[in-house]
């Protein structure tokens, strides 16, 4: 419950909640008055008094016919108002948690599972607040009211009134929840485990087929959605019980009301009071499901607040530190991609003035695209510093630290719109000219050229109409239209052939005149023109130098590790 409370804090004030809170009290209490005032009124017309003792009456039901509906209209607009801004909010924050959480956890949560905390449990919020919050207020309300009218109209229905409320309000929604606590962490588990299953056949269908395992993934994600369907029927039925309990609950309850009425000669509320309590009961309907649901909101809590506890590795709400200038300066950097794991950097220093260029070389797992994610803070470091323009990367304004240092990285986003739209997000003001200028720099302005519909290509979802080496100088050109003063590049070359890999390599050193660059790869293809060259394997730097010593193999570029 905590965490719940948790949740619903970060999503926003709940304040906005009240208007519909009102309103859906003033339309239940007009439904209970509605139905009471009406059976007063035709047991009272049947005892044929004058006229004017039944007006007041007949103008009352009328009145609360209108504003029944018009209170239930103003609950549903302020109630999903409310609702669907703390969904939005809450959302929003839970995305950016996804985005900074460090690479460690990138392991734990895969990306469907992520999607599943981004929507479904997300939605949680909506549940809680219009399916809970709102029923469970109306119905306290309106059964003090119902109590009150009885005590004031036959005090001795009070007893029968009060006990069949308590046991429909309070004794079936605890017994209900009791049933279904214990199935909901299964059920919010078996919703994630089918996503990440769906998720892995559809993207790697073609994978599958090749390695002879596409029938028994499948397998397993039909047996998946098959327990998942019968935890769904499970809980329907429990649904369907409760729903039924209620109603036998209501006919004992509006019967030994009515038994009490007739027994002590009550006149028109004989009839009033058995009819007010069914309409009370109506109000009540909602809350075995409610409280069915409410034992599935802690699980999806908790796991939304897994990712709202992420630690950041950007900078902290209260530290807004602008760099004053590009220069990177990196003492003694350790990172690990888990807590308990080895370093995937491991002491590296580097000091990256302004306009100085240099590449980082090595196999792969050598540590190179962890070092480039330290420095672009999406991931953190557990030892040693990193300071930009004479203030720790950890303390810079997000903002400030995008406009000084950006780039294209190996999990760089493609987006399912045309190759024009997915290098926009890098200078949205850009021109069609600068645009071109960005492909061509990158080597892919002849083959875009060629396309039917040009910059008005679509790419496909995650850029599956692209070759990898397509994709890769897309990300390359969105790059260089940026242009920060520090431009971060992980392996643009990756799927051209040497010549070509050698031509675009040039014309990048040669349009980023001026600019910091930090250049990661596995060739040496293009890197003469570079100022310095680090060799890294295991995550430590074991050889650096200038291209001319470390591409003649001079023993002068050996460095201590």
């Amino acid at each position: 419950m905590r965490a719940l409370l948790s949740v619903l804090r970060t999503s926003g004030p709940v304040r906005r909640l009240l208007p519909a809170a009102c309103l859906a009290l003033a339309a239940d209490l007009a439904g209970v008055a509605l139905m009471t005032l009406a059976a007063w009124l035709i047991a009272r017309a049947a005892q044929q008094p004058e006229m004017g003792a039944l007006s007041v009456a007949i103008v009352a039901v009328r009145a609360l016919a209108v504003t029944r509906g018009l209170f239930r209209y103003g609950e549903r607009l302020a109630g999903h108002d409310a609702a669907l801004r703390a969904v939005a909010r809450l959302r929003g924050t839970v995305f950016g948690a996804l985005a900074r959480r460090p690479a460690h956890e990138d392991i734990a949560i895969r990306d469907a599972d992520a999607a599943s905390r981004l929507v479904a449990d997300v939605d949680l919020v909506q549940d809680a607040l219009l399916r809970v919050a709102l029923p469970v207020l109306s119905a306290l309300a309106v059964s003090a009211a119902a109590i009150s009218c009885a005590a004031l109209s036959v005090p001795a229905a009070v007893p029968a009134l009060a006990l069949g409320l308590a046991a429909g309000g309070l004794l079936l929604p605890a017994l209900t929840a009791a049933a279904s606590a214990r199935a909901a962490r299964r059920g919010a588990a078996l919703r994630a485990e089918l996503a990440v299953r769906a998720v892995d056949l559809l993207d790697g269908a073609a994978d599958l087929r090749v390695f002879g395992a596409a029938d028994r993934e499948t397998a397993r994600a039909v047996d998946t959605a098959r327990r998942l369907r019968s935890y769904d029927r499970g809980a329907a039925l429990l649904s369907a019980l409760a729903a039924a309990a209620l109603t036998v609950v209501q006919g004992t309850t509006t019967v030994a009301v009515a038994v009490v009425c007739a027994h002590r000669d009550t006149g028109v509320w004989a009839v009033a009071l058995p009819l007010m309590t069914l309409a009370v009961f109506e109000v009540l309907a909602p809350l075995p499901a409610a409280a069915q649901l409410l034992t599935s909101l802690p699980v999806g809590a908790r796991r939304v607040g897994a990712l709202l506890r992420t630690p950041a590795t950007h900078a902290r709400d209260s530290d807004t530190a602008t760099p004053a200038s590009a220069h990177l300066t990196l003492h003694d950097l350790h990172v690990r991609h888990r807590p308990d794991g080895p370093c995937a950097v491991h002491g590296v220093n580097l000091d990256l003035p302004p306009g100085r260029r240099v590449a980082v070389v090595g196999a792969s797992g050598a540590g190179k695209s962890t070092l480039l994610a330290a420095i672009a803070r999406f991931a953190r470091p557990c030892e040693g510093r990193i300071v930009l323009g004479g203030a720790d990367l950890a303390d810079i304004d997000e903002a400030a630290l995008r406009r000084t240092v950006s780039g294209a990285l190996q999990d760089a986003h493609v987006f399912h719109t045309s190759v024009r739209n997915n290098l926009l997000p890098a200078r949205p003001d850009a021109t069609d000219a600068d645009v071109c200028d960005a492909l061509r720099r990158a080597g892919l302005l002849d083959w875009v050229r060629s396309l039917p519909d040009g910059l008005d290509t679509l790419v496909g979802d995650g850029g599956g109409r692209l070759s990898g080496g397509q994709h890769r100088r897309l990300l390359l050109a969105r790059a260089l239209l940026a242009a920060p003063p520090l431009l971060l590049l992980d392996e643009p070359t990756e799927g051209l052939d040497p010549a070509t890999a050698e031509s675009v390599v040039r014309d990048v050193l040669a349009s980023t005149r001026g600019m910091s660059l930090i250049l990661v790869t596995h060739r040496t293809e293009g890197l003469a023109d570079m100022d310095e060259i680090l060799v890294m394997d295991a995550g430590r730097i074991v050889r650096r130098g200038t291209p001319g010593e470390l591409l003649t193999g001079s023993r002068d570029a050996t460095v201590p590790a």
